[in-house]
């Protein structure tokens, strides 16, 4: 007697069509945005044809081209100092016992919870205070207080999860403390050091608030740029602008998680 096996498909999940909308709801503005930037029409409500003359434009024109130098320089230069100083930070928070580590740790990761708005505010006071004229490098002053803050909150995860023994064995061995940390700890730590760093520059590259409060004069960085362009009108070059500032920061987000995913990895083995 044959028995024929008929395959049952599985119901669609009410999971998965929350996630699935979840998804639509994060993602459609981008889709949208990225549509309308080849939309060779000058006014974005209305469609008119495909062009990439708006990309042209941006790479001819000197504002925008200023502006991303400045992003990149401010980006570069605050990750620079933010990751000698947040892996020290956390190596010392790690190792290190000292009065006041508990309040000093509190305050080390503050500007993680502290709105932008008052970041940016009390660091123009602060420039004020002491008679600091606003420049490109005032604005990289300002951008280390979070990035050093982002970092040394990665590495500290990452130096969690770290075999002690290889210090140790290194010690036994007869090397020095400081050759220990470099040779055996540094290229351990050094995955959540990049990443870190990569998140620290996303970052950077995307901050307006605090841009904007202590940027000089010719000193205009990309999302202040962005913003300055929308109030005369959403225009089609500016959302050419936008998708490119969104496919750098998805760009490096993704090298950033794929350098934190693969030190795991190493790192469980």
């Amino acid at each position: 007697m044959n028995i024929s096996k008929q395959t049952k498909k599985a119901p669609i999940s009410w999971q998965s069509v929350f996630s699935l909308l979840i998804f639509v709801f994060m993602y459609l503005p981008i889709v949208v945005l990225g549509f309308y930037s080849f939309n060779k029409s000058p006014y974005s409500a209305t469609w008119q044809g495909f062009t990439l003359e708006w990309y042209q434009e941006l790479f001819s024109e000197d504002r925008i081209l200023s502006a991303v130098n400045h992003s990149l320089l401010i980006a570069f230069s605050a990750v620079t100092v933010s990751a000698v100083l947040g892996t020290l930070m956390a190596v010392g928070l790690a190792r290190y016992n000292f009065p006041g580590k508990t309040l000093y740790r509190s305050i080390s990761y503050l500007p993680l919870l502290v709105p932008d708005i008052a970041l940016a505010v009390a660091t123009l006071v602060c420039l004020a205070a002491f008679a600091i004229p606003l420049s490109i490098w005032t604005i990289v002053a300002a951008h280390i207080v979070f990035c050093l803050s982002y970092i040394g909150l990665v590495v500290s995860a990452r130096l969690n999860n770290l075999n002690p023994h290889l210090e140790e064995a290194a010690l036994d061995l007869g090397a020095t403390p400081i050759q220990a940390f470099f040779q055996v700890v540094l290229p351990q730590l050094m995955p959540g050091i990049v990443s870190g760093c990569l998140l620290a520059f996303i970052l950077s590259l995307d901050d307006f608030l605090i841009s904007s409060f202590t940027a000089g004069s010719g000193s205009s960085t990309l999302p202040v740029e962005i913003f300055s362009r929308i109030r005369t009108g959403v225009k089609p070059d500016i959302n050419a602008l936008s998708v490119m500032l969104i496919s750098i920061t998805a760009t490096v987000a993704i090298i950033a998680e794929l350098i934190r995913a693969s030190g795991d990895n190493q790192n469980s083995l």
